[in-house]
């Protein structure tokens, strides 16, 4: 069985009370002082005084207690679709930006987060990297090839030649036939390539700023089989000394590939050689056209067996589950008893929409549908490869990561703030549209953690003790065990109560021998300038003993003193 919380408000109301009586025992501290300064006890008489556990609940706290707000998923200008967007930031406007600077735009207007990030994991596309720079520039050993002519005269004259440009290139790689030896020099191999690596490294490491922000190196390995998206981005957890001992893998012949399989390949090479971490987050799933979460067999024909399961489940912890390019999480036609599940619904086709979608593939790419055929293959092969956590990202192509209705910068660079952005399709063909309007404002990621590190960010990704949001940073804190009580919840001290008795969110929680099932503590705080929280539902998903799944949704807590009709169903908020 799999749950995953969707969202109560904390009173708040013993501050006041707490810090009155916190004045009190200071002066009285005070009046005494003068009065005793002569009574020194000895050391023998203090010794054992408190023995065992610490009087102060919070000095042998081992648990986060902070929530740092970030995103696993931003491009610059060194990713080839992005410049042909017409992004003109690097990776030092990316940083500045997160970390609440203002910047000005490639679009020419100036640009600020309404509250800094905590964290940013720039991830521009492995393949090509820094190729549109010299592209751009006219370096004449590109442009004397065939493909790219065009592409160049495209961004010279601007304009709708330019967009059409960049979708001629974005096309010709998704179906693979980007010019192999046109890419050499900005493949692995290539010194141009190394070289841009050492800056994307190089930047991180001067940006990043332990205990204020964090400045995660990574890249988006990206992979597509004909149009069908198999992204993922790759986390380092350590800075320079290890991960600048390698570059970044890639799709294209002959260096690259496109099986996942491979690229775990290349970060068990990582962490044997340098003795450093990493781990991968997959998105879009919805643009897979059925192949993101193979139950049968990959899209290589291979058929899913115990190597796949058991590297999958050790690679990728995590899903992206909400982003610019459609929510990844429910289908209206998976879940026709969730109301919810038509967010922000991409539904047309692939990622080029190169081919058309059509119902079949859909349980394939959606991240519920994914958990509880995940239980299938646990039962099948011992191993779930889908039991991972949600993170939300932008996968913004401007390098700067908004995720807010009032302040959304746009996927790309040409549809950044003005009267007419959202009048142009984002991709059409004959096969489908996505609208320009289609493009969602979302998302962000909230991390549990300790401190604002690099180890203590990615160790809590790692550990699924992350959640995802479309953009609002509201608290959650999600726990499972056997014998939660009313009283746990409305203690002082929740999240005592919620680890020392259970597991939090990301965390597996084991049988007991006893009859009764488990019990959750779930609690939720506004994002304090965001809007007010409507509910709180747990979904739950199983596997019965026939090998059919199901899921259902409860709604745990809800606001205004609405009341749950005949059926169940909870009048709309507002």
């Amino acid at each position: 069985m799999f749950l995953t919380q969707v969202l109560t408000i904390e009173n708040s109301r013993f501050y006041s009370r707490l810090t009155s009586n916190l004045l009190c025992v200071l002066l009285l501290v005070g009046t005494a002082t003068t009065a005793f300064a002569q009574i020194a006890p000895t050391k023998e008489s203090l010794s054992g005084l408190y023995a065992g556990k610490a009087y102060s609940p919070y000095a042998e706290r081992n648990f986060p207690d902070r929530v740092f707000w970030g995103d696993t998923h931003l491009h610059t200008g060194l990713s080839m679709d992005a410049g042909l967007f017409g992004a003109r930031l690097g990776l030092d406007e990316a940083y500045r930006f997160a970390r609440g600077e203002e910047v000005m735009a490639s679009s020419g207007q100036p640009a600020r987060l309404g509250r800094p990030l905590d964290w940013l994991v720039i991830a521009d596309h492995s393949d090509g990297m820094g190729f549109f720079n010299d592209l751009a520039a006219g370096d004449p050993d590109i442009i004397k090839y065939d493909q790219a002519k065009p592409w160049y005269e495209g961004l010279q004259a601007g304009g709708d030649a330019s967009v059409a440009a960049a979708l001629s290139l974005i096309a010709t790689f998704s179906q693979g036939k980007i010019d192999v030896e046109m890419m050499a020099e900005y493949s692995p191999g290539g010194k141009t390539y190394e070289t841009i690596w050492e800056r994307v490294v190089d930047a991180a490491e001067r940006f990043n700023d332990p205990g204020s922000f964090t400045a995660l190196i990574g890249f988006e390995w990206t992979s597509l089989d004909k149009g069908n998206n198999l992204h993922r981005n790759v986390i380092f957890r350590e800075g320079a000394a290890k991960a600048g001992q390698v570059v970044p893998y890639t799709t294209q012949a002959p260096v690259g590939s496109t099986d996942p399989l491979e690229l775990y390949k290349y970060l068990e090479t990582y962490e044997a050689k340098t003795g450093g971490s990493a781990l991968a987050i997959a998105h879009n799933g919805n643009l897979s056209n059925g192949i993101m979460f193979p139950v049968e067999r990959q899209f290589t024909g291979r058929k899913i067996d115990d190597d796949y399961v058991e590297a999958r489940a050790k690679w990728e912890p995590l899903y992206e589950t909400s982003q610019i390019k459609g929510d990844g999480e429910a289908h209206p036609l998976l879940s026709p008893d969730d109301a919810f599940a038509d967010y922000e619904t991409w539904d047309a086709g692939n990622l080029d929409l190169s081919e058309a979608k059509t119902p079949e593939m859909l349980q394939y790419e959606y991240s519920r549908e994914a958990l509880k055929n995940g239980l299938l293959l646990e039962k099948r092969l011992g191993t779930n490869p889908y039991k991972f956590g949600l993170v939300g990202s932008t996968d913004s192509h401007t390098a700067l990561s908004t995720a807010e209705e009032d302040n959304f910068f746009g996927k790309a660079t040409n549809v950044e703030p003005n009267p007419k952005r959202m009048l142009h399709p984002f991709m059409k063909t004959e096969n489908g549209v996505f609208e320009g309007y289609q493009l969602v404002a979302s998302g962000y990621t909230g991390v549990w953690a300790k401190e604002n590190t690099r180890a203590s960010i990615w160790d809590a990704m790692e550990r699924k003790e992350v959640y995802a949001t479309t953009g609002p940073r509201m608290l959650v804190r999600f726990f499972a065990g056997w014998d939660y009580i009313a009283e746990d919840l409305n203690s002082r001290q929740p999240a005592f109560r919620g680890y020392g008795k259970g597991v939090p969110m990301g965390g597996d929680l084991y049988g007991k021998d006893a009859d009764g099932g488990p019990t959750f503590m779930v609690y939720a705080l506004r994002d304090p300038i965001g809007a007010n929280l409507d509910r709180i539902q747990i979904i739950k998903g199983w596997l019965d003993k026939k090998g059919k799944t199901h899921e259902k949704v409860y709604d745990v807590a809800w606001s205004d003193g609405r009341k749950p009709d005949s059926n169940g169903v909870l009048p709309l908020v507002g």
